[in-house]
C-alpha cells in the first residue's frame, strides 16, 4: 500500500481493516484483469495488509508480496502470507514472476521511473503487469476541503504532493519507458461511499498529509469532522486508472 514515501503514507493496521477494506473489495476488477492463473508466481506490489493477495492465492496463483509499511506487513505474515518489508523501488527479484499486481499502491509511489524499471525486471519475459491505482483528478474535491480546513486553523499544507495521480499519457509514458509494451490504461470514474464517513477516511487515509502538517492527533478527528460538513455527504471522489500491460518475449 506503500512505497518510498514513509513519511507521507504512515498507516496503523486495525485502522486500515477497520477503514479501508473497501479498497481491497473493490479491487476485485483489477485482480480479474490481472486473471491469474493455477500455478502461477505472482508479484503483489505495494500488497497491504494482504486482502487481496490472499484472494490471488485462493485463484491457484503463488504470490509473493512487498510493502513498505512494517505495521501493514507484519498483520499480512500475521494471517501466513510471503511478503517482504521493502520499496517496491528497491526490489531486486530478477525474471522471477509469470505477473505482477498492483492494487490502490502506486500512487504513493513518488520514484516512479525506478518502480517501473523493478517491476520490469521482476517478470519473466511475456509476463503481464496489471492493476488499479489514483488517477488524474482522484479525490480533488476532498483533497481541497481538507487543504482548506488545514489553511484556516493555521496548518499550511505540504507543499509537495504525496502522491503521483496521472493521466493515461502520463503513465504510459513511464512504463513503456521502463521497457513494457501493449500498455493498455483508462481512467474510470467511481465515487464511493466511505462506510465510516468522510471523517474517518481523512484520519485514516491522510495521516501522513496530517504528519506534514504538524496537526496534533487531539485535532484530527474534529478537522476529520469539518471536512466531512464541507463536502456534504460521505461520497469520496475517487477516479482511478486500471490498466494491463505486457513485459515484452
Amino acid at each position: 500500500m506503500s512505497a518510498t514515501v514513509a513519511s507521507t503514507s504512515r498507516w496503523d493496521a486495525a485502522d486500515y481493516a477497520r477503514a479501508g477494506r473497501f479498497v481491497s473489495d473493490l479491487g476485485e476488477a483489477a485482480l480479474d484483469l490481472l486473471d491469474p492463473k493455477l500455478g502461477e508466481r505472482v508479484l503483489d506490489i505495494g500488497c497491504g495488509d494482504g486482502a487481496l493477495t490472499r484472494r490471488i492465492i485462493e485463484r491457484g496463483a503463488e504470490v509473493v508480496g512487498v510493502d513498505n509499511s512494517p505495521e501493514l506487513v507484519a498483520a499480512a505474515r500475521a494471517i501466513g502470507l510471503d511478503v517482504m518489508e521493502m520499496s517496491a523501488s528497491a526490489m531486486m527479484f530478477n525474471a522471477e514472476f509469470d505477473a505482477a499486481f498492483s492494487n490502490a499502491a502506486l500512487h504513493w509511489m513518488l520514484d516512479k521511473e525506478r518502480v517501473a524499471a523493478a517491476t520490469f525486471r521482476a517478470l519473466q519475459p511475456g509476463g503481464r503487469f496489471a492493476g488499479e491505482m489514483g488517477g488524474d483528478g482522484n479525490l480533488a474535491e476532498l483533497r481541497e476541503a481538507l487543504d482548506a480546513e488545514l489553511v484556516a486553523r493555521g496548518y499550511p499544507p505540504p507543499l509537495e504532493s504525496s502522491n503521483w495521480y496521472p493521466t493515461v499519457e502520463e503513465f504510459a509514458a513511464v512504463y513503456e519507458g521502463a521497457g513494457f509494451t501493449e500498455v493498455d490504461a483508462r481512467l474510470i470514474e467511481r465515487p464511493t461511499p466511505m462506510p465510516n464517513g468522510i471523517g474517518d477516511w481523512v484520519t485514516t487515509f491522510r495521516r501522513g498529509w496530517l504528519d506534514r502538517a504538524g496537526v496534533p492527533e487531539d485535532e484530527r478527528a474534529e478537522i476529520g469532522e469539518a471536512v466531512a460538513r464541507s463536502i456534504g455527504s460521505d461520497i469520496a471522489d475517487y477516479v482511478r486508472l486500471r490498466f494491463i500491460m505486457r513485459k515484452p518475449n
